[in-house]
């Protein structure tokens, strides 16, 4: 899998040592044969109609952070909780949200069995984080399609900070980078990056 990934461009040596030692197994239901498991550009089905992201995916999305050790970081939509892994594998300090509340149960309790001390939180992340109030990020990776770059996630990025984020609706998204320059809209640096896909952004907790 990995050298794939290098075959496809991903270069940044910390990321891919941590895909090489974290088994992708552990996050993905355990019937699939390695051969599904780790085909690059292959997403997997896991609970409440959630897929755990394309390897190449995850790859792509966390080298475009530019990620260093003791950064913070934002993760909206923990999912099966394998990014948040990898994320804490490189070193970064990593808060991550995810509304489903069936999926923030089993990953936070994974993640803990795991040994990793991301701070899980149950919501959405589209007007902020209630827990962190004022808080600011040196990063904000979100793992599902916005409609729309959300000013309220904006807020919560310092000055100088990096946002990876698919945007655009369900079957048209984009994968973006924003560089924030100020807190002005109109100071925000936003690359668009390739087509993205991924399942969409959505508000309020889920409890079912």
């Amino acid at each position: 899998m990995v050298t794939r990934l290098k075959e496809r461009g991903i270069t940044d040596t910390r990321l891919l040592a941590a895909m090489q030692k974290l088994p992708r197994q552990w996050f993905c239901p355990d019937t699939l044969l390695d051969t599904l498991l780790y085909d690059i550009d292959r997403a997997i089905a896991i609970d409440c109609g959630q897929t755990i992201s394309k390897p190449y995916t995850v790859a792509w999305q966390t080298q475009l952070l530019e990620l260093a050790p003791g950064m913070t970081v934002l993760e909206v939509g923990t999912g099966s909780g394998y990014q948040t892994a990898i994320l804490c594998e490189m070193g970064a300090r990593v808060y991550t949200v995810e509304r489903q509340s069936v999926l923030f149960r089993k990953t936070k309790a994974l993640l803990a069995s795991l040994h990793y001390t991301a701070r899980c939180f149950l919501g959405d992340c589209f007007n902020g984080l209630p827990e962190m109030k004022d808080f600011q990020y040196d990063r904000i990776l979100v793992t599902c399609g916005a409609p729309m770059l959300p000013e309220g996630l904006m807020k919560m990025l310092k000055t100088g900070g990096l946002m990876v984020i698919p945007v655009g609706e369900e079957g048209n998204q984009k994968m973006c980078r924003v560089l924030k320059n100020g807190e002005s809209p109109e100071t925000w640096q936003i690359e668009e990056l390739g087509d993205a896909n991924f399942v969409p952004m959505l508000e309020g907790k889920n409890f079912e």
